[in-house]
């Protein structure tokens, strides 16, 4: 089978692979994530760029999915990058693959647009998977810097909302509340799914609803939200 008639099988199974762009200013670093990537079902690495202002024209051409964005690179930083990106409106999503994890440096690539924050000694296995959830509209960060996050939130928060928790949320259905306060807690999807003995499709699904019913951009802001009006609290 040639490489076209594979592209047309794939399409017609409706398989379309999750397209990523590499930004790193190493290119030893940059090849040895093209080779994990590639090696994985379902993604294509579509791009490589060596500096912030190539991530950018190459996202605004290639259209990818996915751009594995640095914080540190020549020209333009990793954070100017993703701004440039994600003000742009093109539907691309940024994944800071990075070796900073100051709270400063997550942040401030929340604040950019990022749709998740991962240290560069993940496991392949976990930044496949970070990619899928980014591509899908879902958001990621490192357990161990959500947790640091979610005491340092806490402290700077204002005081919950008065209004009770059980208003806040009538919106949602009970299943919908179950899944909020996971997401709220920090859990992935797998977690969730676990946790409630349904399927990880299942409670993508309940997200989903579960974000559109509060107004909530994604899980970032749900976990805002749930200290915002008292749902938990920390070490809850």
């Amino acid at each position: 089978m040639t490489a076209r008639d594979r592209t047309a099988a794939g399409a017609a199974a409706g398989a379309r692979p999750v397209r990523v762009l590499l930004a790193d200013d190493q290119p030893m670093l940059r090849s040895g994530l093209r080779m994990a990537l590639s090696g994985a079902d379902g993604l294509s690495v579509v791009g490589e760029a060596g500096d912030g202002v190539e991530a950018v024209d190459l996202a605004r051409r290639l259209l990818p999915d996915v751009v594995v964005m640095d914080v540190r690179l020549p020209r333009l930083d990793g954070l100017g990058a993703t701004r440039a990106i994600t003000a742009s409106g093109l539907p691309v999503r940024v994944l800071i693959l990075t070796a900073f994890d100051t709270d400063e440096h997550v942040l401030a690539a929340v604040g950019a647009g990022a749709a998740g924050y991962l240290c560069k000694d993940v496991p392949p296995a976990e930044l496949v998977s970070a990619i899928r959830v980014v591509a899908g509209g879902g958001s990621v960060v490192a357990p161990l810097i959500l947790a640091r996050l979610l005491v340092r939130l806490a402290e700077v928060l204002p005081a919950p909302s008065t209004e009770p928790v059980a208003a806040v949320l009538d919106v949602l259905t009970e299943r919908e509340r179950e899944v909020f306060l996971h997401v709220a807690k920090g859990h992935s999807n797998a977690e969730i799914a676990r946790a409630l003995t349904v399927s990880e499709t299942t409670v993508k699904t309940h997200v989903g609803h579960m974000l559109t019913k509060l107004g909530l951009r994604d899980r970032v802001q749900a976990v805002v939200f749930a200290y915002e009006t008292g749902l938990i609290h920390p070490g809850a």
